[in-house]
């Protein structure tokens, strides 16, 4: 994936200096940290160690996954998942499937999420994806709004069993 600049916005902007990439090994521990830094995420992700390896190993073999940072200023600031899933329904239809969006706390409401989610739609309209979606803990409210200030509707519910 190339690096590539953020959507235009106002200059004065932090948005406007991210620059988007695929996540490196030497990124990994942040890209944790990232994900992990909140109550509804800490427990699930945990920190630090094999388990993540391994994903990001997996997540690197694969051709319909990537891993994205943000950087600013040369500092990882922000991190998605960006699955790209073939489909038989909606006419063989290849969705884009949006997980793990963190943008480091001390940086949020200044326009990195939205710039992260355009980069995401971006990506998937380059894999011929003809729609995207995400989920997102029903704790986390904030999240909602945003999500739904970019156009994303709440049309399912749904449903997760641990296995």
């Amino acid at each position: 994936m190339p690096e590539s600049p953020a959507p235009a916005t106002e200059p004065t902007e932090p948005a406007s200096a991210l620059r988007f990439r695929a996540a490196r090994h030497a990124d990994l521990a942040r890209v944790v940290e990232l994900i992990a830094d909140d109550a509804v995420a800490a427990a699930r992700t945990g920190t630090y160690g094999p388990a993540h390896e391994a994903a990001f190993d997996a997540i690197e073999a694969s051709a319909n996954d990537e891993l994205v940072v943000a950087e600013l200023d040369g500092e990882v600031v922000g991190v998605m998942q960006l699955t790209f899933v073939p489909g038989i329904s909606r006419n063989g239809a290849t969705r884009l499937l949006v997980e793990a969006v963190r943008v480091d706390t001390r940086l949020r409401s200044q326009g990195l999420g939205r710039a992260l989610m355009e980069h995401a739609h971006a990506r998937g309209r380059e894999r011929g994806c003809t729609l995207a979606q995400l989920t997102s803990d029903k704790q986390r409210p904030d999240a909602h709004r945003f999500y739904r200030s970019l156009g994303y509707a709440q049309s399912h519910e749904g449903f997760k069993l641990p296995l």
